[in-house]
């Protein structure tokens, strides 16, 4: 790892100084051991796979802040780098589910390689469920038994399921009744009772109390995201439709604006009709999270490749600045975990105020000629090369993002921006140094500081306190001016 040697005064200095176009600074690094289990023991048996159904993994896909040191961590529809079973792309019944973690900042002597050393404690474990039935595969000729959950019998609900197969044949990938869910995004409502989950099977945007992880709401998309032809094998899902969304490239991210009153998904790749994966336009929905109603913008892709092979990122997440600008975090899938060189992991910021609206264009390159501006925000990859010391371990995918709390640190004001991995469920992975042996392949955060300017345009979040606790609780102080210049 690069030892630091400069003093945080001196650093922060030089960073307030030229506020206006300083880089974020990368405050702290933290883990949780990946080989254990969560806190729901009652999930804990063996998956179909041989994997133990409570393996806590996979947990930086999507990243909340839930005020003050508290994030809501999401892990996707379960562990399927295992391989048994091609015909359901290697999924289990795993539930989905939110991790609530405690992400504790403590202050490193000075010339530490950090300024801060970044401690994640696991509090609660919250599965997603349905009131209603939802439609499980029986697993006939495909190998395996039904997709519907043990837990479904022991707990009298119905519990979401990783399975590829658990869908209704004879209605759209949207259809709210599939049981099946590959949770992408999650973000607190103002109120703190409630979540809001984006996924890639549908892509489906729902609401669920946060308390007992049942749903409670559900946001229809317009019909142009849905595949009609169905598969539990992605592949021959995506050679079945000519519209909809990409397989397993869903509603890769979504942001919930400081106001709580609108959401902004954005999806992984390029809708099939707007030219699926080789295209290089992808398009941000915002929904009005009182009436649903919808309004879609575009948003192009960087050409990683060259002019002659176009190679395009993906998109992880999208996190708001405020009620109009966002970060968008476009990655490869390089780095530790794909036992490979990190190539590309950046953050960019767009501004929606006064961009195209394009829920009419069907045309690709009107699509992209509509596209919304955007300007670099952070090189994640260099400043996680730089710390680490080798582009191998940067993790292959970096996509939870999510603001916290304002800091104080030396006189300056620095906004925080947590930053986490997916490891995929794998606890270990090939040394990619060659050692010739494993390493261990943890849930990561790190957290990236940015000098506070008044001109900058950050809004925290404005959460609701509870009657007779605190009032602006979990509030910055960026956040907490802002809320008194609404008064």
């Amino acid at each position: 790892m690069r030892q630091s040697l400069i003093p945080l005064a001196l650093l922060l200095a030089g960073v307030a100084s030229t506020a206006a176009h300083a880089s974020p600074v990368l405050l702290a690094v933290g883990t949780l051991d990946a080989s254990g289990g969560d806190l729901s023991t009652a999930t804990a048996a063996a998956l179909e796979n041989g994997v133990a159904g409570n393996l806590l993994g996979g947990i930086g896909s999507g990243l909340a802040w839930a005020g003050g040191n508290t994030f809501l961590a999401l892990p996707d529809r379960g562990p399927n780098a295992t391989s048994y079973n091609a015909l359901i792309d290697d999924t289990s019944s795993y539930i989905p589910r939110f991790q609530t973690v405690t992400l504790t900042l403590t202050a490193n002597p000075v010339g530490s390689t950090l300024p801060y050393s970044l401690t994640p404690t696991l509090s609660a474990t919250t599965l997603l469920s349905s009131s209603t039935p939802l439609v499980y595969g029986s697993g006939a000729g495909l190998g395996v038994g039904s997709g519907a959950p043990a837990l479904n019998a022991v707990d009298n609900t119905y519990y979401f399921s990783g399975r590829s197969d658990n869908f209704d044949a004879s209605a759209s990938s949207t259809n709210p009744d599939n049981a099946r869910l590959d949770p992408e995004s999650i973000r607190v409502s103002n109120d703190g009772k409630s979540v809001f989950i984006s996924d890639e099977y549908g892509p489906y945007v729902y609401q669920f109390d946060r308390a007992s992880g049942e749903r409670i709401r559900t946001y229809t998309l317009p019909d142009r995201f849905a595949a009609t032809t169905l598969s539990a094998q992605g592949d021959v899902e995506i050679s079945a439709n000519s519209s909809g969304r990409v397989a397993n490239k869903g509603m890769e991210g979504l942001a919930l604006t400081p106001d709580g009153k609108t959401l902004v998904g954005i999806m992984q790749s390029p809708l099939l009709q707007d030219g699926g994966t080789a295209a290089d336009t992808v398009r941000i929905v915002t929904i009005d999270v009182e009436t649903g109603a919808t309004k879609e913008y575009a948003y192009k892709l960087t050409n990683i490749g060259t002019a002659a092979a176009p190679k395009y990122p993906t998109v992880s997440e999208i996190v708001a600045i405020n009620d109009h600008e966002f970060i968008i975090d476009e990655r490869d899938g390089k780095g530790l975990g794909d036992d490979s060189k990190a190539k590309y992991k950046m953050l960019y910021r767009i501004d929606l105020d006064g961009a195209t609206e394009v829920s009419a264009i069907t045309d690709q390159a009107a699509l992209a000629a509509a596209a919304v501006g955007k300007t670099e925000f952070l090189d994640v990859k260099t400043a996680l090369a730089d710390y680490f010391g080798s582009d191998k371990l940067v993790p292959a995918k970096i996509e939870g993002l999510a603001f916290g709390a304002d800091m104080l640190i030396d006189g300056v004001l620095m906004h925080t921006l947590y930053v986490a991995n997916d490891n995929d469920f794998l606890s270990e992975v090939d040394d990619p140094l060659g050692s010739g042996g494993t390493i261990a392949n943890p849930n990561q955060f790190f957290v990236f500081g940015i000098a506070a300017t008044a001109d900058d345009g950050f809004v925290s979040q404005a959460f609701i306190p509870e009657p007779g606790s605190v009032a602006l609780f979990g509030l910055g102080l960026a956040g907490l001016a802002a809320r008194r210049r609404r008064r």
